[in-house]
């Protein structure tokens, strides 16, 4: 079998220096260098059918050094994934199943959206964790469908970032032992040889954190199928970190070893580098032999499959009731009847929406059996645990809790929810103060480009937070995560709009929400009745205090200043709209005629406010409105002295319209 696999490999880096020599771009030294793993990998110990790569007990494969995608391409056309050479060809091109960066949805057998360096060591981090919660809420005693191993391939990039670091903790603390990492140890950088950055001990490290690691030399076939084995095999509470020794570049020795290997400068060596590696002159060239093995290796993973499948329906006639709770969390399916579930607030009540959405989320946990909430580190703060779930603690041999205690790490929170988002299997919120959304912004980009339907919950919203200074008054987070494309960023004004919020972000199957809710209590807006109010926030904007006689002025507003354009509104006259706008991204996906219906374009004289950058508001009020926003840092002082300081009040409504 070794000398097929090194052939495959051999294989597998003439596919990649022709890719990248044909379209003059991308990063060889992965591919390269990393080229004996692949073999092993794919030609002897993942489980996985290339046929049906969504089968949810395969193993799953998480290239976090996306840069290296020919790596991946490479492989999944050999291991017989529906990649044609034509798409290889087209490597970075058009329209291509083989873009750039490995992007999820666009390559079959590609498991996440990978590229920013550490993201899919976080990502294979979410799919360990969501492959432990899927183990203990359906495997019997009878029928152990869950069992599958979660790997994935980093270089010194991944690792030196933060965000991996974060979810390594994370690993090693909650006992993922179905986690197995891939070190690309080539002592190699973008810019230099890697010494000019770093001297730690990295296996020391991850040690530290409660990993099991190992050092091995990457290009040696038996050690690399031994390491993995043993790590599949070894159930001791650790995760799994193999150092693989390898050279970067490796088979164009003009490059091989230094950094000049890491991008496509070895590519114009192609000739003589095709030569080096036994290849004919022919390009993108798989031998017969190659295709051979791996088709039949294909055919005993089909057969691994079928007799899985067997067993998946023993389980699932054994277990209807699980069955059909993993049916429903494969499809994404949400209660039709999810907001009537959630009982309306009292006319009186004036709550914090962040109180109101740790009310609300219990009804939506006890019909969403497979939604689960993890905070940074202030469930008491962010109030979003569920009450009737217990905790996931795998070290404690509760891997079915569904409140995730992640710890002071943002980042490694965003990229560990995406991960359990791309599993398909439950459904991940996560939550912290608003302020520290820029911690986890990359994470939410991603969840973004990638159409995964996360929900992030954002507390302490605005200057309303008050004492605590600007630090944590986040006046420009909203309008910034406005910009996200594909995200939806709801700030609602009261209970019933939080109630619409919620729904909405659980309804959301298309990509990821942000809730943005206050630590200050808010009236209810009894102008208009609950179910109004919920179903103009799941519109994005809508009339909450419609004017009795000719319309000549509109107020618009979000969140925590839609009280005070309500109250400026009853002292300018009759004349007067109110309108919420809780969701820039839903009003405007709103046909133009109801967004004519909301803001006439007849009617000129608008004016915005709310507790944040201005900038964003201009669309709506047009070059003869006005908009009243912070355009600085906010203050340290008790929220309503903050508020009024930088004129968050009916009174400056007043004053604009007059």
């Amino acid at each position: 079998m070794n000398e097929i696999l090194a052939e495959a490999a051999n294989n597998a880096r003439g596919l990649a220096i022709d890719a990248i020599h044909k379209c003059s771009s991308g990063h060889l030294g992965l591919p390269l260098g990393s080229a004996e793993i692949g073999a092993v990998l794919y030609g002897d110990s993942l489980i996985h059918n290339p046929s049906d790569p969504e089968w949810i007990n395969r193993d799953r494969f998480v290239l976090s050094a996306g840069h290296g995608s020919m790596f991946i391409y490479a492989w999944l056309h050999i291991s017989g994934y529906d990649l044609s050479l034509e798409e290889v060809k087209n490597f970075r091109q058009l329209g291509s199943k083989t873009p750039g960066h490995p992007e999820y949805g666009e390559t079959p057998g590609v498991e996440a959206t990978t590229g920013p360096l550490g993201q899919g060591i976080g990502n294979a981090v979410g799919y360990a964790v969501s492959g432990k919660m899927a183990a203990a809420r359906f495997n019997t005693e009878d029928h152990e469908i869950f069992n599958h191993h979660i790997f994935a391939l980093a270089g010194d990039g991944c690792l030196q970032e933060g965000v991996a670091a974060e979810a390594a903790a994370f690993a090693g603390h909650f006992n993922l032992d179905n986690l197995i990492l891939l070190y690309d140890s080539n002592d190699v950088t973008l810019d230099a040889m890697a010494v000019k950055t770093q001297t730690e001990d990295t296996g020391a490290r991850f040690q530290a954190m409660g990993w099991d690691t190992k050092t091995i030399d990457g290009h040696d076939l038996n050690a690399i199928k031994k390491a993995i084995s043993n790590a599949k095999s070894e159930n001791n509470g650790k995760p799994k970190l193999i150092i693989c020794k390898t050279e970067i570049g490796r088979g164009i020795p003009e490059v091989a070893g230094t950094a000049a290997g890491h991008g496509e400068g070895g590519a114009k060596f192609a000739e003589s580098a095709r030569a080096g590696l036994g290849l004919p002159e022919e390009t993108f060239y798989v031998s017969e032999n190659v295709k051979s093995y791996f088709s039949s290796n294909a055919e005993k993973l089909g057969e691994k499959h079928e007799e899985w499948k067997k067993i998946f329906e023993e389980w699932k006639v054994a277990n209807p009731e699980k069955s059909k709770l993993l049916e429903d969390g494969l499809e994404g399916k949400v209660p039709e009847n999810l907001s009537e579930l959630i009982s309306n607030f009292d006319a009186d009540a004036k709550l914090a929406t962040r109180a109101a959405g740790g009310e609300i989320l219990q009804p939506i946990a006890e019909a969403m059996p497979m939604l689960v909430s993890g905070s940074a580190d202030l469930y008491g703060s962010t109030k979003n645990y569920i009450k009737s779930a217990s905790d996931f603690e795998p070290q404690n041999n509760t891997s079915e809790g569904r409140n995730i205690w992640f710890g002071i790490r943002e980042h490694g929170m965003g990229a560990i929810m995406n991960g359990i988002a791309y599993d398909g299997i439950f459904r991940a919120s996560g939550a912290t103060f608003a302020v520290f959304a820029d911690y986890l912004r990359p994470s939410i980009r991603l969840a973004a480009l990638a159409h995964l339907p996360t929900t992030y919950i954002f507390t302490h919203d605005s200057i309303g937070v008050g004492e605590d200074g600007p630090t944590h008054q986040p006046v420009e987070t909203v309008s910034g995560l406005r910009v996200i494309p594909g995200l939806d960023v709801i700030r609602p004004a009261d209970p019933e709009e939080t109630a619409g919020a919620f729904v909405g972000s659980m309804q959301r199957q298309d990509g990821p929400t942000a809730l943005m809710l206050t630590r200050q209590g808010l009236p209810n807006l009894n102008h208009i009745s609950p179910e109004e109010r919920r179903s103009g926030t799941l519109k994005g904007g809508y009339i909450v205090k419609k004017e009795t006689d000719q319309l000549h002025t509109i107020l618009l507003a979000s969140g925590s200043e839609v009280q005070h354009a309500v109250a400026a509104a009853d002292q300018l006259g009759a004349g007067v709209r109110v309108v919420s706008i809780p969701c820039f991204e839903r009003f405007d996906r709103q046909s133009k005629e109801y967004q004519e219906e909301v803001i006439p374009s007849s009617c000129q004289k608008r004016i915005a406010i709310e507790a944040g950058v201005s900038g964003l508001w201009w669309k709506y009020v047009g070059d003869k409105g006005q908009v009243i926003g912070i355009d600085r840092f906010g203050i340290s002082a008790p929220g309503d002295t903050v508020m009024k300081e930088l004129s968050m009040t009916p009174e400056a409504i007043v004053e604009a319209a007059k």
